[in-house]
């Protein structure tokens, strides 16, 4: 075979050989289109599927928010409505007081309302409600923290004087702790001694608020009568009504479970009711 012979052969290897690797490469490229484009739909459902998980926990977080306002506030209100009915005739001024609860855990449910409904309908200009062309400060939603440990002073003021006297006690370095978690403690307290004012028979309630080095734990205990005698506050006991402690208390045990604690809330042999709860601070 002479060099001219040889030279075609080489050139004609030579271009099988780029046409193998053009096919391959083509092949590759569709290969690698169709993974991107299975990828992007495995991700479009994942981000589908964080979507509409998001939107279910939100809508958990507003209905356990509604059930404590709604539920706190109303609470309040029929104690002290009751009471003023009790004494309409006979206490005038005792019977005013009383009405002027009611009138104020009125203003506190609406204001709290507001604040929840202000959180999830922002203007429409989707602004935050600072400026000026909005209108005046009154007609804007109330953007302020929800209720924490620093309002314990407030809630105890309340729900003393509808009728259960409560007896506070702080232990431990008292510090700043996360929004959620001073929410979650604030609402756990808030729902036992409501639970304890409403279905309570007499008494008194104790608060204990300990700030642990790696924990919260709050707990509140209502005397009543013994579950062993009937007896403990030496009145007889009244009829108890179901039917609203235990959506709250399931809201609190998912809350609490948001961060890795738990919650026990029992009746106490001795009499009464316990709510206890523990709120790792250190949980990443």
């Amino acid at each position: 075979m002479g060099g001219r012979e040889l030279l075609v052969v080489l050139l004609a290897l030579a271009c099988a050989a780029v046409a193998g690797l053009a096919v391959a490469l083509l092949r590759t490229r569709r290969r690698w289109q169709a993974a991107v484009g299975e990828r992007g739909w495995l991700l479009e459902r994942e981000r589908e599927g964080a979507a509409q998980a998001a939107v279910a926990a939100e809508r958990d977080r507003i209905a356990r928010e509604l059930h404590d306002i709604v539920s706190h506030n109303v609470s309040l209100m029929v104690v002290q409505a009751s009471a003023a009915r009790e004494v309409l005739g006979t206490m005038p001024d005792e019977a005013a007081s009383a009405l002027r609860a009611v009138e104020d855990a009125g203003r506190g449910a609406m204001t709290d309302l507001r604040h929840l409904l202000g959180l999830l309908a922002p203007s429409p200009s989707g602004e935050d409600g600072t400026d000026e062309a909005q209108g005046p400060a009154e007609a804007r939603p109330d953007l302020t923290p929800q209720p924490g440990l620093d309002r314990l002073g407030s809630l105890v003021d309340r729900i003393s004087f509808a009728g259960l006297p409560v007896e506070v006690r702080i232990s431990g370095d008292p510090r700043r702790l996360p929004q959620g978690i001073d929410v979650t403690a604030y609402r756990i307290i808030q729902e036992a001694l409501t639970n304890a004012l409403r279905y309570g028979d007499g008494g008194k309630a104790e608060v204990t608020v300990r700030y642990a080095d790696h924990a919260l734990r709050v707990e509140v205990l209502n005397t009543g009568p013994s579950v062993l005698t009937g007896t403990g506050t030496g009145t007889p006991p009244a009829p108890r009504r179901h039917g609203g402690a235990g959506r709250g208390l399931l809201g609190l045990r998912e809350r609490v479970a948001v961060y890795g604690g738990d919650l026990d809330a029992r009746r106490r042999l001795g009499g009464g009711y316990r709510v206890r709860a523990r709120i790792p601070l250190d949980r990443p």
